[in-house]
Formats: C-alpha cells, sequence, structure tokens
C-alpha cells in the first residue's frame, strides 16, 4: 500500500502575526484567537485539543480531547485518573497541548505542568455534565482491555436502572487537570512557509518573554 502526498499543496494567507500587535500575556492572545475562531465558524469543536504525555512505557502519546475552561492559571481538562493518560500525568506531569484551527490557519502549542483539580472543582463540573456523560464515567474502565462493546452496553443498561430517581456523584478516579503554562507559541501561516511563530515563555520572575522563532 503506497500513496505520495508530496503533491498536496496550500497557501496560507489568512493572516499575519507580529510583535507590535501582541500582548504582553499569552493568555489574552489565546482568549483573542479563540474568540475570532469561535465567530469565524467552519470549525465542529473549537475546544478540541491534543494532549501529549510520556507514556509509563517511554512512548509519548498524542489524543484529542475537549478543553474545558482557561484562566489566568491555565487550561482544563477532564478525563479518568486511572486511564493511560491519568497514570502517565502521575509519573509525568510536563505535558504538551497544541491546537489546530485550520479554517484560520493557526496552530497554539503550549507546554504546561499539569496537577489535579481540587476535589470540589471536579465536583462542580461533573455535576454540570448531562446524566448519559455522567453515567458513562461510570461504565468505562478507561484504557482498559474490555470483551467486547456489549460490555459497555450491558453495562449502561444496568446502570440506568439503578441510577433512576437517584443522583450519580462522581467517582474518585475521575476529575479535572489544570495545566500550568511553562510556554506557549503562536504559529500563523504565512506564504512561501515562511510562517510567523512567536513564542512566550515563562521567566524566573513569572514575568512572559517573547521571541520569534524561524519558521
Amino acid at each position: 500500500m503506497e500513496k505520495d502526498l508530496g503533491n498536496y499543496r496550500k497557501i496560507y494567507d489568512k493572516k499575519v502575526l507580529v510583535e507590535n500587535d501582541i500582548p504582553e500575556n499569552p493568555l489574552q492572545l489565546f482568549q483573542t484567537w479563540f474568540y475570532e475562531v469561535e465567530e469565524s465558524g467552519g470549525v465542529d469543536e473549537p475546544n478540541a485539543m491534543t494532549v501529549s504525555t510520556i507514556g509509563l512505557d517511554g512512548f509519548p502519546k498524542a489524543r484529542v480531547v475537549l478543553l474545558k475552561k482557561y484562566t489566568h492559571e491555565g487550561f482544563i481538562f477532564f478525563t479518568n485518573y486511572s486511564s493511560e493518560k491519568g497514570k502517565a500525568i502521575e509519573v509525568h506531569p510536563n505535558v504538551c497541548l497544541s491546537f489546530f484551527w485550520a479554517n484560520m490557519e493557526r496552530q497554539v502549542i503550549i507546554k504546561g505542568i499539569a496537577e489535579k483539580l481540587p476535589e470540589n472543582l471536579s465536583d462542580g463540573y461533573f455535576e454540570s455534565r448531562p446524566l448519559g456523560s455522567k453515567l458513562g464515567a461510570l461504565v468505562s474502565p478507561q484504557s482498559e482491555v474490555i470483551s467486547s462493546r456489549d460490555y459497555l452496553e450491558e453495562t449502561l443498561e444496568n446502570l440506568e436502572k439503578e441510577y433512576i430517581n437517584k443522583e450519580v456523584l462522581r467517582p474518585s478516579y475521575w476529575g479535572g487537570y489544570l495545566v500550568r503554562p511553562q510556554s506557549i507559541e503562536f504559529w500563523q501561516g504565512r506564504p512561501n512557509r515562511l510562517h510567523d511563530r512567536i513564542r512566550y515563555t515563562l521567566t524566573d520572575d513569572y514575568d512572559w518573554r517573547i521571541e520569534r522563532l524561524a519558521p
């Protein structure tokens, strides 16, 4: 099986990214870009991001999850703490988050340190989830080998009966992570593959150093 993709070509010419037009804090720029992506349309889930971790087997692994909140402290997502990614973060909390917004010809790459959210914040988000999503967190032994799809369907059916008119509480193995950024790179596509790359790096004084990278 073989397919040559060498002839795939695209001209990047929608926006520019220059130092004179950016704020001192990268989270402000992230907020601006996120808002522009939302307003532009064409992206089903602008909060979809790739989370890369260092696995217990020594290999990096990337998967797409949903960003649920960003604040002045960092970026928040939720998962099963007993999953492959959860076990990886427990040992190696250094992670990378990346967004690719093709409609705007933009990427954001965030290196940061992940830490568990306080339990009350995870409880609050879990309570806001639809019933099906709450039960799904109970059904799935995430990342574990299971016998079949039927196992999931049958377990869900049993739980639906068990929790009729009952509150579904957050299981202790499920919750949120806050990723505190150490560096954030903004990538804007430009013609002739001379893309704009601006990197913010957190200094020991908790200021942000701004640098332009070669494309």
